[in-house]
């Protein structure tokens, strides 16, 4: 009876303690092994770390899951684990705290992830971690302190990651750390360091060159996994191996020019030429005074490994682009600077017989461009330099072949911006500007094409679709309004006709002659003409567009 008694006692303790116990996570497998008490979760749609765990949990592994990442707090009531798999998850955002809670964490296993950096800092928390392993990752930079608190790191494996450039002073450093944290073995390091950096997309330019010979002489207590590293970049030494391949010195940017002042006519095209040397290979830009308003064309070419030439090509040179040049060259080393001098002189030419006569400014300078448009304007913006002493004139053209409009404005000195509105949507335009008395043609032009309005009520709050207008009174009014519609104009009437069934969308009919619009609100300086009445034949029509400007 008192075996009957024992026995019971030990039965009602076995289940007392397992209902301590919580439940194991639905779908995870809850054992204990060599390593301890364990939780595993495989293929399940997990979007954070389960907080319902066996208590002393040594083990945690979760992997093919949609976990995106870690958050601060993620292991609390975790402090035994000494194991943690997350591999082949969606990790991407690592937060600083995210490791707080884990004194014990031995290893931590985050192969074929998205991590695109690491927070170092994070592994203060854990100064017992002895393998830490990230490769096929995104990893694109490893701080040359990363390793300052893995004092106890045996293994750590960056390999299949987008490393580019890397200090030999990163690894240097993880053997001094090592060696302080020994003070009573004196330089001695007890266990072997176990590094896999292979199959990254290495740069192999100077800034590589402390790595390179960090590889060639690697010995214990440091093991490459793979010693064969490969260069991927650039082109004239990919595929070479580290052990074989000969990196020079980094050094900022070394320029220099065949001349450092050019002199030429107007009207000719020149070359400025800036050769630099410097390593790693050097980006070059050119500055100039009128650099927003005259875009010139700039061929850069290798000429030897470490050396750039770059050529600022200027077509038919005119006076403005007289001045200095400036030639930067830069790299992640420095930056430096050569200056060259552009001296333009005027051309001399003699008026051809029997030629027109027009004002002579020869050496005058126009440029001319859109800087805002919308479906109903534009804003035009300018350059004009003429080389005189007194104040120039300049007159803005603008017209276009579908329709009656045609604008020319007086500019006074010192204006170069003017908006142009009531434009017809969906029309092509063209506008010139040129000194004043001289015609169009002489100036810069330039060619737009208003948007179109897509929107009903802005249509017909600016009443610019009148045809529409017509369409729907031809449909939907009674017969007296037929009456007033057969006495529109003929163009009206025809287009009508046709577009009215199928309710298309055209431009609208030209209308009466323009009104002469005044433009004293420009402060008297500029001064519309608006050109051309209302035409009574299509012979007269097509003469006009085929008449130049005027």
């Amino acid at each position: 009876m008192a075996s009957v008694s024992h026995y019971f006692l030990l039965v009602l303790v076995f289940l007392d303690s397992h209902a301590a116990q919580p439940s194991c996570l639905p779908g995870c497998t809850c054992s204990e092994d060599s390593f301890g008490r364990a939780l595993q979760c495989m293929s399940l749609s997990l979007g954070k770390i389960p907080k319902n765990h066996p208590e002393e949990l040594k083990l945690l592994r979760i992997e093919n899951s949609p976990l995106f990442e870690l958050p601060r707090g993620s292991f609390i009531n975790m402090s035994t684990l000494e194991y943690l798999w997350l591999n082949f998850n969606n990790v991407t955002v690592i937060h600083l705290g995210a490791l707080e809670h884990l004194p014990e964490l031995k290893e931590l296993r985050l192969e074929g992830n998205k991590l695109c950096s690491v927070p170092w800092t994070a592994f203060q928390a854990t100064p017992l971690l002895r393998v830490l392993d990230l490769k096929h990752n995104r990893i694109d930079v490893l701080p040359e302190l990363a390793l300052q608190f893995l004092v106890n790191l045996t293994y750590l494996d960056l390999s299949s990651n987008r490393l580019t450039v890397v200090s030999k002073s990163v690894f240097l450093n993880w053997l001094a750390y090592q060696k302080h944290q020994q003070p009573g073995c004196g330089a001695k390091i007890l266990s072997s360091m176990v590094l896999a950096l292979h199959n990254n997309p290495w740069l192999c330019d100077c800034r590589l060159r402390g790595l390179v010979q960090f590889v060639r002489s690697i010995s214990i207590p440091v093991i490459l996994v793979n010693s064969y590293l490969i260069c991927r970049r650039p082109l004239s030494k990919a595929g070479q191996l580290f052990h074989e391949t000969e990196l020079s010195a980094c050094m900022k940017p070394q320029i220099s020019t065949p001349s450092a002042s050019v002199t030429i006519q107007m009207g000719q095209n020149v070359t400025l030429r800036c050769l630099a040397r410097a390593s790693p290979s050097p980006t070059i830009a050119w500055t100039y005074p009128l650099s927003m308003w005259r875009e010139f064309n700039v061929l850069t070419s290798s000429t030897a490994e470490d050396t750039a030439l770059s050529e600022l090509v200027i077509p038919a040179a005119h006076l403005v682009d007289r001045g200095n040049y400036t030639c930067v060259a830069s790299n992640s080393i420095g930056r430096s600077t050569l200056v060259i001098s552009l001296h333009v002189q005027p051309a001399q030419a003699l008026p051809a017989p029997h030629a027109l006569s027009f004002p002579s400014d020869g050496n005058a300078y126009v440029d001319l461009r859109v800087v805002k448009q919308t479906v109903h304007g534009i804003l035009l913006e300018w350059l004009a330099v003429a080389d005189a002493t007194e104040e120039k004139w300049f007159t803005l053209y603008l017209a276009s072949d579908e329709t009656l409009r045609k604008e020319v404005v007086h500019i006074g000195p010192g204006i170069n911006t003017y908006t142009v509105e009531d434009l017809l949507p969906g029309t092509k335009y063209e506008a010139c500007l040129s000194l004043e008395g001289q015609p169009a043609r002489r100036g810069r032009c330039v060619v737009f094409v208003t948007g179109r309005d897509h929107g009903e009520l802005e249509a017909r709050e600016h009443l610019l679709h009148v045809t529409v207008v017509l369409c729907a009174v031809l449909l939907a009014v009674p017969v007296g309004a037929y009456v007033w519609a057969a006495q529109a104009p003929h163009c009206c009437r025809e287009w009508g006709l046709h577009c009215c069934p199928q309710r298309r969308k055209t431009p609208r009919c030209p209308q009466a002659a323009p009104q002469h619009r005044d433009c004293a609100y420009r402060e008297n300086i500029a001064v519309c003409e608006d050109g051309l009445g209302p035409r009574d034949a299509e012979g007269d029509e097509d003469k006009d567009r085929e008449e130049d400007w005027g």
